[in-house]
């Protein structure tokens, strides 16, 4: 690292926010691509670096201005990468799992309704998602795609499918809360 570089480290430890834009420019676009090869998602990886670098102008103080800041940069930016790997997959756990019991419910509950009013009225409700939210539901619970089969072929993220998935469960939710709140009774006595 260069004098100017150490000078640079002990302004932006000061708070100079010069010295911050200086080590975003220089540093960015490199700690993205670091970052690339652990997530393999392109704004996911923008917003671990953008994140990163706001812990660090909020811990700034703690920076010494000798250290290998690239280095620095670049731990701190993998440590928030694996961390956001962990919490996904806590998410996708609960998702999954709340998927899971919503399914067993409307699925038992239908055979409890031999006139078919409920199957009327999850179609009722699926005709009120929006297109594309419509369409990655169907995709999912009709076709039995994956999350990332769905990402594929539609040509958006894994992210953006659960995003989607997640609208057209709480659109449903309300929409078929009647049925719901009768039938979850009966799901814990079968």
């Amino acid at each position: 690292m260069s004098i100017n570089e150490n000078q640079i480290l002990a302004a932006f430890a000061k708070g100079d926010r010069r010295a911050f834009e200086y080590l975003f420019k220089e540093y960015y676009k490199g700690t993205c691509r670091y970052v690339f090869r652990v997530l393999r998602d392109e704004d996911t990886c923008e917003e671990i670096v953008q994140s990163t670098f706001v812990n660090l102008w909020e811990k700034r103080e703690m920076i010494k201005e000798d250290i290998n800041f690239k280095s620095y940069l670049f731990r701190a930016a993998y440590n928030t990468a694996l961390n956001y790997i962990k919490h996904e997959k806590v998410v996708n756990k609960y998702v999954n799992n709340k998927q899971d019991n919503i399914e067993i419910s409307m699925q038992s509950y239908v055979s409890y309704q031999p006139d078919f009013e409920l199957q009327k009225r999850i179609e009722d409700a699926l005709e009120t998602l929006p297109p594309q939210c419509q369409k990655v539901f169907r995709m999912s619970r009709e076709e039995g795609l994956k999350y990332h089969e769905i990402a594929d072929e539609l040509g958006i993220s894994k992210k953006t499918v659960e995003v989607h998935m997640g609208k057209a469960l709480k659109i449903l939710r309300g929409h078929l809360q009647d049925y719901i709140v009768f039938f979850l009774p009966l799901v814990f006595f079968i």
